[in-house]
């Protein structure tokens, strides 16, 4: 009987890593101010795994219900092109990247960490979140990151593929 493979053998064939915003890069925690856009802070490793991950050559998907400019410009600043924001239905946008043929799903990992990133996660090769996900997410993923929201486990899944991939300290790590 075939048994099913670890999450390293997964993150072999990975070429695309997808992610939620609120809750993956930030602690969930969110100031609010009037007449401001709400103010989020991001660990600076998870900033630099994923500058790093896009210079190596690793698509960075980012998938969030949210809107803000300063993540829309921070995301930008690290390279990576595709950031979805005020993604109401994340299953849809989705569904319409893979029709599109812009998305293999068996070449995608997911890192969310509440409800409404269930059906994405069910949907891909790597479902994956923080330690301080829902239960519910918990209870569906392959890797669950030793780190918490905002705290590095963006990092902790990054790094775990670029090392699988032999992209981990190469002379590209040295620079940011």
């Amino acid at each position: 009987m075939p048994t099913e493979p670890t999450y390293k053998e997964r993150l072999a064939g990975l070429d695309t890593f997808m992610f939620d915003v609120d809750g993956v890069f930030t602690d969930n925690r969110v100031l609010l101010m009037p007449d401001m856009d709400p103010v989020r802070t991001f660990h600076s490793r998870d900033a630099y795994a994923v500058q790093l991950a896009v210079r190596e050559g690793l698509r960075i998907v980012i998938v969030t219900g949210g809107h803000s400019d300063g993540v829309v410009q921070s995301f930008h600043r690290l390279g990576v092109t595709e950031v979805h924001t005020r993604t109401r239905d994340k299953f849809v946008l989705v569904q319409g990247l893979i029709a599109d043929g812009r998305l293999d799903p068996a070449r995608a990992a997911y890192m969310g960490d509440d409800i409404p990133d269930l059906r994405v996660m069910r949907h891909v090769a790597l479902a994956c979140c923080p330690n301080d996900a829902a239960e519910e997410v918990k209870a569906i993923s392959h890797f669950v990151s030793r780190a918490p929201g905002g705290a590095g486990c963006v990092r902790d899944l990054l790094e775990q593929a670029l090392k699988v991939k032999g992209l981990w300290l190469t002379d590209a790590a040295y620079t940011w």
